[in-house]
């Protein structure tokens, strides 16, 4: 993706926003992949996506001489809790740049100069009102945290701190926010249109207590639990493990970390992302999978 590349994605971008109703709150294109933190009053996400996706890929596609798909897989929405999380959250997207390998080594200066200079991203109107740009809605976070001044003092503080992922922090695999938050989301999601649910489907998954979902697991592979908690277990029952507790289990990936021998969130995402990795060559552990969930889901009460 080069900058005519990038000039037609805000283009087409902005006219689709107006279109749907979207409200912008930042935005941030990275070198193969993008970030976006969006509102959709009219709960049309996915229309909004597809549109979007539909009309920059033909563009793309076009100017390239390619054809197919331009994304690897399906775009990952998180239902965000903006009275406890939206203001923590334009932060983490807009130190995105810099958190890149090459950005790293820089001092804490250079990060937040090279961070708000980058021209692909909402920030630049945050920290200047003379960039601001007309499709994004900065007041509400401006308010939230005092204005422009102050906003740019945590951005900088956010990069003295080397802030952590808040989406290590999401529950029931796509909510980002407090535990009355959840209730209330679920709750609303059970009665918005059926046009939208597909967006949030897993969010109407049936929960099952991780002990009990351990234990399914456990006598359906003929082992005991505390060897999943063993580095020396063989990875596909731990990656199905990892899997299945983030699906059908109300915890994250680092209370997974935890349940599987105390390892980390990132070692979590790799053991299921190697699973999946493995099941798409592998017929017999797909099907392996495939009985094991079918159990679980037996057991769990909506």
């Amino acid at each position: 993706m080069d900058d005519t590349d990038r000039n037609e994605f805000i283009e087409l971008f902005s006219g689709s926003i107006e279109t749907y109703q979207v409200v912008v709150f930042a935005y941030t294109l990275m070198a193969n992949h993008f970030h976006l933190l969006i509102q959709t009053k009219k709960a049309n996400c996915s229309e909004f996506m597809r549109h979007f996706n539909i009309c920059y890929t033909g563009w793309f596609n076009y100017r390239h001489h390619r054809s197919g798909n331009l994304y690897q897989g399906r775009y990952h929405a998180f239902l965000v809790d903006a009275d406890n999380y939206l203001l923590e959250v334009s932060r983490y997207l807009h130190l995105n740049i810099v958190r890149q390998q090459n950005a790293r080594s820089l001092v804490q200066r250079a990060r937040w100069e090279k961070a708000r200079d980058y021209p692909w991203s909402s920030l630049a109107g945050y920290a200047n009102e003379r960039h601001a740009v007309p499709f994004v809605n900065y007041d509400l976070i401006l308010c939230m945290v005092g204005g422009r001044r102050a906003y740019r003092a945590f951005v900088i503080d956010g990069i003295k701190k080397n802030i952590e992922d808040p989406f290590k922090r999401v529950r029931s695999r796509v909510i980002l926010g407090s535990d009355e938050f959840i209730t209330q989301a679920k709750q609303y999601l059970r009665r918005v249109s059926r046009r939208e649910q597909p967006a949030y489907q897993d969010l109407m998954t049936p929960v099952l207590e991780p002990e009990q979902l351990l234990g399914i697991l456990s006598r359906e592979c003929g082992i005991n639990i505390d060897s999943l908690r063993q580095r020396r277990t063989a990875g596909e029952l731990r990656g199905i493990a990892a899997d299945l507790l983030y699906k059908y289990c109300d915890i994250t990936q680092t209370q997974i970390g935890r349940l599987l021998g105390n390892i980390d969130y990132v070692s979590v995402h790799q053991l299921r992302r190697r699973l999946k990795k493995k099941m798409a060559e592998d017929v017999g552990l797909r099907e392996h999978y495939r009985r094991i969930e079918a159990k679980i889901k037996a057991a769990c009460i909506m």
